[in-house]
């Protein structure tokens, strides 16, 4: 189920959804008629395209939902795990696996679904697809070289069609209406069949067609909801006062001295800008990451105090601001960069010897915030970096 795992379904509900989704997986099948190789094998003989209407159907309902999903922000496409290619074992299983369709009438998933209502050939099918496997791992140093050879990586169709996503579905569920026009009319020929499709069933099916492009046209125009979070943040930027959110560098020096467990300090620069310099205990998370999943739980949390800082006071509240459309933590913004902070801790310049009490009395306390500092950091070292949940793409598929 990712990339819905573990940030909308836990790792311990999501067994119980794959059990739940395949059951009704299972029982679709059986009920469209793939547990007969009669009907499964009539897409080679052109009397019954049943197969190919279904897994055109099931493709362009989860590219346009995957698209959508995307688009609205629910599903992050990154995570969605791309099976690396590799080209001659690709034709070569293909290949094989096509044979056996034809022979057994039986793919991989029908036969468990023929197998699970007691039918035998399905029973055999199962049989012999595991005496397949066995031979495959068994004899794989023989064709090792063969088997990795062309490897193309994680290829995706749309990339080497030089178009975007929905361009390609467009062009996909174009190519789907087409073969369903098509196979209907060999179907009719095949089978002598000279009736006319009845009239309510016309207007499903291009109401089903008409839906789909009215969807991808939405996804297509619609921006998504990464640019609609950008503009929100350029009109905050525009009519928000933020005053009332910005401390100076003294308040956040007492602030790291005190309370440093209490606090996360963000740097919204560069991951290059912040390996340069930092502020003690600073976390970098680059503005344009901050829509990232990993750092969901930092831009959530009740417990400690967000404090965003950068190079200039536009990129400092442009991550404030951010944070606060994609989370719910307390944050405020440092008046001062970057910079600013590091010459008022790192680089203090000695008062003359006319200043005036005030400008001592902030020397010391500026001088001794400076050495608590980097005490802390050297005694604490590594133990308040934050706990990052690692995104990963979760393998899997048919």
């Amino acid at each position: 189920m990712a990339p819905l795992v573990p940030y909308i379904l836990s790792n311990e509900f999501n067994l119980i959804v794959a059990l739940i989704a395949g059951i009704g997986f299972g029982f679709v099948l059986e009920q469209a008629g793939f547990s007969s190789t009669k009907k499964l094998v009539g897409l080679f003989y052109g009397y019954d395209f049943t197969v190919l209407k279904v897994f055109f159907t099931a493709g362009v309902t989860a590219m346009i939902g995957v698209l959508l999903f995307g688009q609205i922000g629910i599903l992050d496409l990154s995570l969605i795990y791309i099976n690396p290619t590799f080209l001659w074992s690709a034709l070569a299983g293909g290949a094989i696996m096509g044979l056996g369709f034809i022979i057994g009438g039986f793919c991989p998933g029908t036969s468990v679904c023929a197998a699970s209502i007691g039918k035998l050939d399905g029973l055999a099918f199962v049989f012999g697809s595991g005496l397949g496997v066995l031979a495959f791992v068994e004899g794989y140093p023989l064709f090792e070289k063969n088997y990795l050879a062309e490897a193309w990586g994680p290829v995706l169709i749309n990339e080497k069609l030089g178009m975007s996503k929905v361009v390609f579905g467009f062009l996909l569920t174009t190519i789907a209406f087409i073969a369903f026009v098509l196979t209907r009319l060999i179907e009719k020929r095949v089978n002598n069949d000279q009736s006319k499709l009845p009239k309510n069933k016309v207007i499903m099916y291009s109401s089903a067609i008409g839906f789909a492009f009215l969807l991808l046209i939405l996804i297509a125009v619609l921006p998504n909801s990464g640019r609609r979070l950008e503009a929100r943040i350029d009109t905050a930027l525009i009519r928000k006062d933020l005053t009332s959110s910005e401390v100076p560098a003294d308040k956040l020096a007492t602030e790291i001295v005190n309370n440093y467990y209490r606090i996360n300090i963000i740097d919204v620069r560069s991951p290059d800008a912040f390996k340069a310099y930092h502020l003690p205990f600073a976390i970098n998370i680059p503005v344009e990451k901050m829509s990232d999943r990993q750092w969901s739980k930092i831009l959530n949390q009740k417990h400690k105090v967000n404090y965003f800082y950068a190079d200039n006071q536009k990129l400092a509240k442009r991550g404030y601001l951010k944070a606060g459309f994609l989370g719910k933590a307390e944050n405020y913004i440092l008046i001062e960069s970057s910079s600013d902070f590091k010459k008022l801790f790192s680089e203090l310049t000695p008062p003359g010897s006319n200043a005036s009490k005030k400008e001592l009395n902030t020397y010391n306390f500026r001088l001794k915030a400076a050495t608590d500092m980097k005490t802390l950091v050297d005694a604490l070292k590594n133990s308040t970096e934050p706990v990052i949940a690692k995104t990963t793409k979760i393998k899997g598929g048919c």
